[in-house]
């Protein structure tokens, strides 16, 4: 990739005896939004440190900004923006003051970060909140500014954790109006998430990781229509009349057993609801609803619990 931002072929990470991610090959384009998905454990945040340059791979190559980590890591650091995924403000300090004295660890001005720390209140929309001090805010509030601070050196490229993790809907869809608006401006972002929607709203290309190595790879309709059916038909039976999967997958591509309801994935759902009442089963619910992500991601990954 030309104009990849991020280049890794065979990245491996290990502490001591564990892998933690197995040989993956990465390309991030300037210009997109890129996302790390996977259930706990499965190798994204390490794969995102080394990223960041502050944790040193183990084998494989890796390019960030045209640059070696190893050798540039300083460099690197003070062209990428960091989004942890916990909130590490300052809370004695007020809202400006954070972005002003971070502002200052890049070796910018005076005058240079108070201008920038005006611009990005005014993008955060934490401008009557300036001379605040962040403990009383609320969560949203506090995730906007952690954002905005990493945007005080004009990364780059932004590197996301878990951005909206915590955050009640209109706090998540103000972040995802703000981080599309990066995108508008060129700012290249690489996001971890464990919400599908957001994956499915933000990123243009992502890969799914499960144990260390990547498992899927594509845009999300790509995923979608690759891995999945275009539509799901759910349906809710009286236990004493549920019928056995088996029974009912000659009428879709593919039935999944959960402790409540089936899954049938099929083309077209109301077809499929009325061959199921045409073999005489009749659900006490059905919802036919649009494949999405999260079908595809616990297709690949399981639905058992990782901790």
């Amino acid at each position: 990739m030309a104009d990849g931002l991020v280049q890794a072929r065979g990245l491996r990470k290990r502490f001591g005896d564990f892998e933690a991610v197995r040989g993956v090959d990465v390309d991030v384009a300037r210009g997109e939004v890129f996302g790390f998905l996977g259930p706990n454990g499965a190798g994204k945040s390490s794969t995102m440190r080394m990223i960041a340059c502050v944790s040193p791979r183990t084998d494989g190559s890796l390019q960030v900004l045209g640059m070696d980590p190893d050798v540039d890591g300083p460099r690197i650091r003070a062209r990428i923006g960091v989004v942890p995924q916990l909130d590490n403000l300052d809370a004695e300090l007020t809202v400006r003051q954070n972005l002003q004295i971070y502002g200052r660890y890049f070796g910018l001005s005076r005058a240079h970060v108070r201008a920038k720390a005006t611009e990005l209140l005014e993008f955060a929309q934490l401008t009557d909140r300036a001379d605040d001090e962040v403990e009383p805010l609320s969560g949203g509030m506090k995730r906007r500014l952690t954002i905005a601070r990493a945007l005080v050196n004009e990364p780059e490229l932004l590197l996301l954790d878990e951005p909206t993790t915590g955050l009640d809907p209109q706090a998540r869809h103000l972040l995802w109006e703000r981080l599309y608006r990066l995108k508008r401006e060129g700012v290249t972002q690489i996001i971890t998430t464990h919400y599908m929607d957001e994956a499915e709203q933000l990123c243009d290309r992502l890969v799914v990781m499960d144990g260390g190595v990547i498992v899927a790879e594509g845009s999300p309709a790509e995923l979608i229509e690759r891995y999945s059916t275009r539509e799901v038909l759910e349906l809710r039976f009286d236990p004493a009349l549920r019928p056995e999967a088996a029974v009912i997958a000659p009428l879709a591509e593919r039935v999944e057993e959960l402790p409540d309801r089936l899954l049938l994935y099929t083309a077209d759902g109301e077809h499929t609801h009325a061959e199921v009442a045409r073999a005489g089963f009749v659900p006490l619910s059905a919802l036919v609803r649009r494949s999405s992500l999260e079908d595809v991601f616990l297709r690949l990954t399981g639905r058992t619990l990782v901790d």
